[in-house]
């Protein structure tokens, strides 16, 4: 019988700004380690790949790591990264049509030896690991003076991740 994965209550956090969502993705970056999952939820447009971008880039990598281009792997569905503290696979499930194609993508080497960052991981469906980050992007209406569209970030995660995200907490 295999017991389920205590889960952290919902860690919410404003992202007024497209700064505040590289910020997150610059904070989240330190929390990584091998063989994490980052599942990225929410709507076209929502800040998926501008966080994917964030956390990317902020890892250590080879020279000029900080400035190279991320780009969304809509038509190449993955890309990787040579990162610390493992290489970063960057995966984007919208076109694909049945969750097993993930195993022709690389994920199980993903799994095993890197960091796999997934846009649209419900079309993963059951296969979607169980230990794992999920971090979903809704638009929200600022409450703040400007009542200007903001987003906010919901973070829930799996495994050890409860502990890790204490340092995000206000």
């Amino acid at each position: 019988m295999v017991s389920a994965t205590p889960t952290l209550s919902a860690l919410d956090l404003p992202l007024p700004g497209p700064g505040d969502t590289d910020a997150l993705g610059r904070r989240l970056a330190g929390l990584l380690r091998r063989g994490d999952v980052v599942a990225l939820h929410g709507d076209l447009g929502a800040g998926k790949t501008a966080l994917a971008r964030a956390l990317i880039r902020a890892l250590p990598g080879p020279e000029g790591a900080a400035e190279e281009e991320v780009p969304s792997p809509t038509f190449t569905l993955v890309q990787t990264y040579a990162r610390r503290p493992a290489e970063v696979w960057h995966f984007d499930l919208y076109r694909i049509e049945s969750p097993e194609e993930v195993y022709e993508l690389g994920f199980e080497e993903a799994l095993a030896e890197g960091i796999a960052v997934i846009e649209w991981p419900e079309r993963m469906g059951a296969l979607l690991p169980q230990d794992r980050l999920d971090v979903t992007l809704s638009y929200q209406k600022d409450p703040g003076q400007t009542g200007g569209p903001g987003r906010q970030a919901r973070l829930q995660g799996t495994g050890d991740w409860p502990a890790r995200l204490a340092a995000l907490r206000p």
